[in-house]
């Protein structure tokens, strides 16, 4: 919440941030490093040398994933391989059913609202993305797109962690 709460804030005082539906719409993402990873109630971003298996998920612009349910084991570091086959801009975002229906009114209210998260990749028509996960805990999860409409439009998947 207070990380909603503080990207909301830089969006505010940003002049230079990019569109939610502009390709530029994520800031660069960090290299990874275990001093800064940040535990949430499904893991926390993984470490890409110890990934046990890559997952390939497909993004449409008929709102959809393909597949839209992927299940893992607990303490699996997974690498989810996102393609846009679509001509817009999709995103694929990782969270508890709670934090992407949160995120995704902030992103109705800030839509020029930039971050890069490790539980997100931002793909481009015709590009690929990549999200690094280690899940610690056990339960159902969603990923989803939260670009305004895509959310409401059905664009949202589960991880069922096992």
């Amino acid at each position: 919440m207070n990380k909603l709460i503080t990207l909301a804030l830089l969006a505010l005082g940003s002049t230079c941030a990019a569109a939610h539906g502009d390709a530029a719409h994520a800031t660069a993402r960090k290299p990874y490093d275990a001093a800064r990873v940040e535990e949430h109630a499904f893991g926390h971003e993984g470490n890409p040398k110890k990934v046990t298996r890559v997952v390939r998920l497909e993004m449409s612009d008929a709102f959809r994933f393909t597949p839209a349910e992927v299940t893992v084991k607990r303490g699996e570091t997974v690498r989810f391989t996102v393609r846009n086959a679509g001509q817009q801009l999709h995103e694929m975002v990782l969270g508890t059913t709670e934090d992407l229906k949160e995120h995704a009114e902030l992103m109705k209210k800030f839509p020029e609202m930039e971050h890069a998260d490790a539980n997100m990749a931002h793909v481009a028509p015709g590009a690929r993305g990549d999200i690094v996960w280690q899940f610690t805990q056990r339960g159902e999860y969603q990923f989803a797109c939260l670009i305004p409409g895509h959310y409401e439009a059905g664009m949202v998947g589960k991880v069922v962690v096992r």
